[in-house]
């Protein structure tokens, strides 16, 4: 099975009140839980101590006449900002201070992330934010990687997610979800475990980019964006626990999804505006399931909902467009990537090897 049809279907499992797939179950059978456990135990060893929490970021940044805009930060450790040493390198520092660079406003940060969050807790995030009065204009939310490590239920983390998307939605809040990153490049993380959490934060990833355009977000692929540079400078790109980033790590992911959340607020700024997809960056229109599981391949891709004749759905569900918004030559651009590839295990050689083999892309 494809991971755009995987994905499509945690999804519709999520959104009918059933369990989750049981791929990670399978995996761990034929490979032995055993194995994985050991594993599991060594890269704790490696990883140093945790710190003992994140930095307080929240406050307003910029300056500027009229009415602060109301920034909400909802997650885990990442959007957080554990790892990072002062408040203005957290990502909802970054972001914030983009914003207000750009509008020449004053932006009002509230992060309420948790460190150790998983999807479900987002809830209660929400919920206490709401009780105190607050409503914001754009929200961004990073969350995932604490699901697939506790290997909680995929299905159920999904619903959380999309219920709590919908409910921003349903206040007018503009949603950005930055995707479960690719578990997949902790070096602390030894095979074979490194090779399944891969491919099960890249399928959960998938997944939540169905549910997020469903309910009318948008999603920036993280991904593995932090991985070469995490290979060849990890003294910069790693904090001191060798497991979050350092300020250099959350400022590239800030970087991906500040022109996504412009975008999402109508502000302008370097390729924030509307536009037609580019086919030579590998970007086009179609099917939401086939555009997940072609963001996952391209950290720093966008995905959000469009519409084709006036439809905004086909006979494969809801159209979505894919961009990617980060400056990347044309020419350079990989190809799309065709919705049967399952590259959970897949190397790069083995990308190359059917570069010629019939593709399904979107358009």
């Amino acid at each position: 099975m494809s991971r755009a049809r995987r994905a499509q279907k945690i999804a519709a499992t999520a959104a009918y009140g059933g369990g989750g797939v049981a791929a990670a179950a399978t995996a761990l059978g034929a490979i032995g839980y055993g194995v994985i456990k050991a594993e599991a135990i060594i890269a704790r060893r490696i990883v140093g101590a945790p710190f003992d929490g994140s930095p307080d970021d929240n406050g307003v940044y910029g300056a500027g006449p009229g009415r602060p805009i109301e920034f909400l930060v909802l997650g885990d450790s990442s959007a957080a900002g554990m790892g990072a040493d002062q408040p203005s390198q957290t990502v909802g520092a970054i972001i914030a201070s983009g914003v207000a660079a750009l509008t020449s406003r004053p932006v009002r940060l509230t992060n309420v992330a948790v460190v150790g969050a998983e999807t479900a807790g987002m809830v209660g995030q929400l919920a206490n934010v709401l009780e105190e009065g607050l409503v914001p204009e754009v929200a961004v939310i990073m969350i995932g990687a604490n699901d697939v490590t506790h290997r909680t239920d995929r299905a159920t983390s999904i619903r959380h997610l999309d219920a709590t998307v919908r409910r921003l939605r349903a206040l007018g809040c503009e949603v950005v979800v930055g995707t479960c990153p690719d578990l997949g490049t902790l070096q602390p993380v030894a095979q074979p475990l490194r090779l399944l959490m891969r491919r099960w934060s890249r399928d959960l990833a998938a997944a939540q980019t169905v549910a997020v355009v469903e309910a009318g977000g948008r999603t920036v692929s993280l991904g593995d964006l932090l991985g070469p540079e995490f290979a060849s400078r990890p003294q910069e790109m790693f904090s001191r626990d060798q497991f979050h980033p350092s300020a250099a790590g959350y400022a590239r992911a800030a970087a991906a999804l500040l022109p996504s959340v412009c975008a999402a607020l109508g502000v302008w700024g370097h390729d924030t505006g509307d536009r037609p997809p580019e086919w030579r960056r590998g970007e086009g229109v179609g099917p939401v399931a086939v555009a997940a599981g072609q963001a996952v391949r391209e950290p720093g891709t966008e995905v959000s909902a469009t519409a084709i004749g006036g439809q905004d759905r086909g006979p494969r569900g809801r159209w979505a467009v894919l961009l990617r918004r980060r400056q990347t030559p044309a020419l350079a651009a990989e190809p799309p990537v065709r919705e049967g590839v399952d590259d959970g295990a897949r190397s790069d050689a083995d990308a190359r090897s059917d570069a010629d083999a019939p593709t399904e892309t979107l358009t």
